[in-house]
């Protein structure tokens, strides 16, 4: 049995143990806090500018080239590489139809010429000798005449089976459908073994290589819209891919019930990220003009439902909670308790504390001004 004494002393010494290490943790933590170095930032100052007001509408993607692709003549289906959802481009082969009777026929064309001009070779020589006896008055004139004429009727033979040639080359190549310009398969309308007829369908080709977005915008704003102004595009499905597409049309026949007209803007789409029938989110700019606070973008933080700005003022960084009004060249239009030449932090603002210590320095590659 261990003596009461001996007992105590190690309990005692084993609390010292664990107490200690807590004591010094606090007083680390402490000291780091009230020792806390200024966090360096990046700074840049609102400006106030005249910008065009804004809407925004939602609005549905088209593809900007749709073909129903069909076959220009009939038979059966002998080849049917398109598939759906396969890219395709200029020039590939979409269907091919059975040709063998076509060229068993342009076989025995292409005899029969090689027959006719067999015997052209020989009325041309005929021709020549009957020539030169009608020169010495060996012969009657008919004769001559025959010889001629028989000449004449196997050189029109020899064009009217070089025509039936190209014909059937023809017609052998119709049965050949290629896709008319780079795009992807949406659909199939045939496949192998189908009979096709005359004009049917084989797929239907979709180009997406740029976009069309159709919006239907209200008559007081259609009548602000510049015909070829540019707007901003967020695909609602890539919300982190916002896109500057263009004006291509605004269609002169609006909807009288709603009193909206269709505006198409045209949109890149490199990597096909955007397909047909997708929402789509487009800020027009209109041509109503204000005075606006402008910010960098950069500048602006989310925290759920709200957005703010951090200002410095005497070395230290405060919130400022702010409303977008919209975006213009990279700035945003804000309101808030906010002053033309306040400075923001357009760098390092995520990790700063109300009232945190800053140390400064302002991006001059940056400019917030024209």
């Amino acid at each position: 049995m261990i003596p009461t004494t001996i007992l105590r002393r190690f309990v005692f010494l084993l609390a010292a143990t664990l107490v200690l290490p807590v004591a010094g943790l606090a007083q680390d933590k402490s000291g780091a806090a009230t020792k806390r170095p200024p966090s360096p930032v990046t700074v840049l100052p609102v400006v106030e500018k005249r910008v065009s007001r804004q809407i925004t509408l939602v609005g549905s993607v088209e593809a900007v080239a749709t073909s129903m692709v069909a076959a220009e003549v009939g038979g059966v289906v002998e080849a049917f590489p398109a598939k759906e959802g396969r890219k395709v481009k200029s020039g590939d082969l979409l269907v091919r139809l059975k040709t063998r009777e076509l060229e068993l026929e342009r076989k025995g064309r292409v005899a029969e010429r090689e027959r006719i001009k067999a015997n052209l070779e020989n009325a041309e020589k005929e021709l020549a000798r009957v020539g030169r006896l009608r020169e010495n008055n060996s012969i009657p004139q008919r004769t001559y005449d025959d010889a001629l004429y028989a000449h004449r009727a196997l050189s029109q033979a020899l064009l009217v089976a070089e025509s039936q040639i190209e014909t059937l080359a023809y017609r052998i190549q119709q049965k050949t459908v290629v896709a008319p310009f780079d795009g992807f398969v949406a659909a199939e309308h045939t496949q192998v073994g189908q009979w096709i007829q005359p004009g049917g369908p084989v797929v239907t080709l979709v180009d997406i290589s740029r976009v069309r977005v159709v919006v239907d915008v209200p008559e007081r704003y259609a009548v602000q819209l510049p015909p070829d102004g540019r707007v901003q595009v967020t695909v609602t499905s890539l919300p982190q891919d916002r896109r500057e597409g263009t004006i291509d049309a605004i269609l002169p026949q609006g909807d009288a019930m709603t009193r909206t007209f269709p505006v198409r803007v045209l949109l890149g789409n490199p990597g096909f990220a955007i397909r047909a029938g997708m929402e789509a989110v487009v800020t027009f700019d209109l041509s109503e003009r204000f005075s606006a606070l402008m910010v960098p973008k950069d500048a602006v933080v989310t925290a759920g439902d709200r957005s703010m700005v951090y200002r410095v003022n005497d070395g230290k960084a405060f919130p400022v909670s702010v409303t977008v009004d919209g975006y213009h060249d990279g700035l945003a239009a804000v309101t808030g308790e906010l002053t033309a030449g306040d400075l923001l932090v357009v760098r390092g603002n995520e990790r700063l504390m109300p009232g945190q210590a800053v140390v400064y320095t302002e991006d001059r590659g940056q400019r917030t001004e024209d």
